[in-house]
């Protein structure tokens, strides 16, 4: 990894910072000053200093966001704001991704993280991690639709969902309801009440696997997981 990369992701500052840092003497790899931003360095086994300040690295990344509507879950776009472009830019230096997607018009809570393989085991089919989700349905949510979405329905598309399991919260001209899936099928959830004759007018993820999100996380803000929480995902995906 290039020094430069290595100390930003460090939060030694920005890679501008960075370089000064280096042009100034401040770094030392091995005991030698070097002033090379490009210089390669193994983390794991180079002993790095910062004005006399060792270096801990830290590899991988795991945030939590409260999506916004309007944001897509993606690295980048060029016509949309994604949830990338929400990140400071310390933690946008780690190059993390999203686990999964939410839709730009789906609020909510969105993993992000750069270690590929807690991702791919959260998101994998076989380990079916549950996901629920907040909604507000047009039409009276009923106890046929329980056992509609208990069964499996059948999407427009001829695909029959696994067994989700529907809370209805109240019944009215718009209903509320928690859904919980252990899939991620396209725009899933508002395809599911469409099988059934309803449309989801609002929706919020608000659990996945174990993880709840956190209720005092603003809309468009996010932050660092816990060590708890990361425990939390891991036993949810737990290594083959």
């Amino acid at each position: 990894m290039r020094i430069d990369k290595l100390l930003a992701n460090m939060n030694y500052g920005s890679r501008k910072e960075v370089k000064k840092l280096l042009r100034n003497g401040m770094v030392t790899v091995n005991g030698l000053t070097t002033k090379d931003p490009k210089l390669h360095v193994n983390p794991d086994t180079d002993l790095i200093v910062v004005g006399g300040e060792k270096v801990t690295f830290k590899e991988y990344i795991y945030l939590m966001m409260n999506k916004p509507d309007g944001v897509i879950s993606a690295t980048e776009d060029v016509s949309h704001r994604t949830v990338l472009d929400l990140l400071a830019e310390d933690d946008r230096a780690f190059d993390p991704f999203p686990v999964g997607r939410l839709d730009k018009d789906t609020e909510g809570l969105l993993l992000l993280t750069n270690d590929g393989q807690l991702a791919h085991r959260l998101l994998s089919p076989k380990r079916h991690v549950p996901k629920t989700y907040f909604a507000k349905v047009e039409g009276r949510v009923s106890e046929t639709d329980q056992q509609s979405f208990s069964d499996g329905v059948r999407l427009d598309d001829g695909y029959e969902t696994k067994p989700a399991q529907l809370k209805i919260l109240s019944i009215g001209l718009v209903s509320e309801i928690e859904l919980t899936i252990t899939e991620g099928k396209y725009h899933q959830v508002k395809r599911m009440f469409e099988a059934v004759g309803k449309r989801v007018v609002y929706l919020k993820r608000i659990k996945m696997g174990s993880l709840p999100l956190d209720d005092n996380l603003p809309l468009g803000e996010y932050r660092h997981l816990q060590e708890k929480e990361l425990e939390t995902l891991e036993k949810d995906s737990p290594q083959p």
